[in-house]
């Protein structure tokens, strides 16, 4: 969007000083103004955009023109003066901002064009709302909608991921050329590659002429991927080589073909976990997570359920010709307590359902269903999604509290920290290939901390014909290599051990205690000392190799 204003302000002359400062400064931004007297009626074209009511709390709610604008033109209002920021909560809500007495005209101005701005933007993707929750995500979308970087969207099923996905599309500058939308989970294996890629003639058995994929027919536009966590490993391999070289093949082709295309993808899954399973390709993650959008669920933005309700009943009064009366208060404050585990998509059916079962009269709480009008979470509804993708144990409103959120997402994070360390411990594995029996005999030995506190001649001696030692300053482990005498006639000096190959750890833990006794007269507080571990983990190892002789 431009970052000039476009639309008609008006701006009342209660006080005439603000009214003009207010004018000069909307002006220089672009807009046209207008100012009103505090009797005029306001004139309903060109539509205006906003409404500034300079003056202060004095009139605010008795006033005709406020009416006016609220219920014929369906603009927001402005207050600005004195007391406007100290009116009751109550009223203050009716009022899109309130500004105190001294307010510079810019401040106003700059909020005037978020404003603006944000109400173009659910125009233009059809998202309903004025809750905090939802204008943060409007604001995501204006700041990401110019560039070109790929983009996930995240939130549970029916909150408008496709929405935000289109909005993004038409506020770039792909808006005019093709947006075209995917559910990979829609989709059969075998058929995913080939709808995605296309395919060349004879490819597979039916591949009976040259097919384009949607990637090649979204060229210099925009693809939608809803729900990518349900994409085989097979397939993430080739999006990721899309993504990084902005290139493919068609199923049984041999050329590559570029592409120029925006890559939005949107899940109801948690991919970090996903990935921590090994269900998801990490990198590819990474890929897709460049910019981000979470949409949040019906149940933590309620006080949008009145303004969802009301453009819900004049979509589905227009489409089906039934007359809308209204919702009494307590019908409207059933529906706001209600859990909405299927979300805006669950009160848009139920919005239409109502009406149409309901023509002509006010709807009441018996017009509700019963799974909808009990307390709180349906029975049979859990907030915590089951299988693989099972990520979000529920606090009160369905939600994690924020420690256990912390604690959860450290969890995770140290999955996929250990599946790094396992995955460099393999390659270095493998570079080095396998260790030698010598050095695999000298690691159990250092793990097992098997050490003496006295040299036997200066920590050597002869080895026997045969054997192999490993040498340290306090004792030597010697492993008989095949047809040597090893443990045999030949004894090695006291306090060393030689060892046949395929001694398993528990064999070379045995000996090693066998070797600390003998070198210390059978003192075991002595030979805890020399093997360096407590006389009680000793004695139960005497106790378990039979050594108590």
């Amino acid at each position: 969007m431009s970052g000039r204003g476009e639309g008609r302000i008006l701006i009342s002359t209660d006080d005439l000083e603000a009214a003009g400062a207010l004018r000069d400064a909307f002006q220089g931004a672009g807009f046209t103004v207008e100012l009103v007297t505090p009797s005029e009626e306001l004139s309903a074209e060109p539509r205006p955009s906003l409404m500034i009511l300079t003056g202060g709390a004095g009139g605010a709610e008795s006033r005709p023109q406020i009416k006016q604008a609220r219920a014929e033109l369906q603009i927001p209002i402005f207050l600005v003066g004195a007391g406007a920021s100290t009116l009751p909560p109550r009223v203050q809500a009716e009022f899109a901002e309130c500004f105190p007495e001294g307010s510079h005209p810019g401040e106003i101005l700059s909020v005037a064009r978020a404003l603006l701005e944000r109400l173009e933007v659910q125009k233009i993707t059809g998202i309903v709302g004025d809750s905090d929750a939802i204008k943060e995500v409007m604001e995501r979308v204006l700041q990401i909608a110019p560039v070109g970087s790929t983009v996930l969207i995240t939130g549970e099923s029916g909150t408008g991921k496709e929405l935000v996905a289109r909005g993004i599309h038409d506020l770039s500058r792909r808006k005019h050329k093709p947006f075209i939308a995917v559910n990979v989970a829609a989709l059969a294996e075998t058929l995913l590659e080939s709808e995605l890629f296309g395919h060349e003639k004879g490819a597979f058995t039916g591949a009976i002429d040259l097919r384009k994929g949607l990637f090649e027919l979204a060229n210099a536009g925009t693809i939608f991927l809803d729900e990518i966590g349900e994409m085989p490993r097979i397939t993430q391999t080739k999006l990721l080589r899309v993504l990084e070289q902005r290139e493919f093949m068609r199923v049984g082709g041999e050329k590559a073909i570029r592409v120029d295309v925006r890559i939005i993808a949107a899940t109801n899954q948690d991919l970090r976990q996903l990935v921590a399973l090994g269900q998801f390709r990490k990198d590819l993650y990474y890929r897709l997570n460049v910019l981000n959008i979470a949409l949040p669920p019906l149940r933590r933005r309620r006080e949008d359920i009145p303004l969802l309700f009301e453009a819900f009943v004049a979509d589905v009064s227009a489409r089906h010709e039934r007359p809308f009366v209204g919702i009494s208060p307590e019908t409207m404050e059933i529906l706001q307590r209600h859990y909405w585990p299927g979300n805006v998509r669950e009160l848009q059916n139920l919005v239409e359902s109502m009406v149409v079962l309901a023509p002509g009269r006010m709807i009441v709480p018996a017009d509700i269903p019963a799974e909808v009008a009990s307390e709180g979470m349906p029975r049979g509804v859990s907030p915590v999604p089951v299988g693989p993708g099972a990520v979000r144990p529920p606090d009160g409103d369905g939600s994690l509290r924020p420690e256990l959120e912390f604690i959860f997402r450290t969890l995770v994070d140290l999955r996929m920290d250990v599946d790094d360390l396992r995955s460099e411990f393999d390659v270095y594995r493998g570079e080095r290939g396998r260790r030698s029996q010598v050095e695999a005999l000298e690691v159990g030995r250092e793990l097992r901390e098997v050490h003496s506190s006295d040299a036997v001649d200066g920590g050597r001696w002869e080895r026997a014909p045969g054997d192999v030692p490993v040498e340290t300053t306090s004792e030597v482990i010697s492993v008989s290599e095949p047809g040597g005498p090893g443990l045999g006639p030949t004894a090695p000096p006291p306090g060393s051990l030689v060892l046949p190959p395929g001694f398993s750890m528990e064999e070379i833990e045995r000996e090693a205690i066998v070797a600390a006794l003998d070198r210390v007269k059978g003192n075991r507080r002595k030979a805890a000392e020399v093997l360096q571990i407590g006389e009680r983990t000793l004695y139960r190892k005497i106790k378990k190799y039979g050594l108590e002789e």
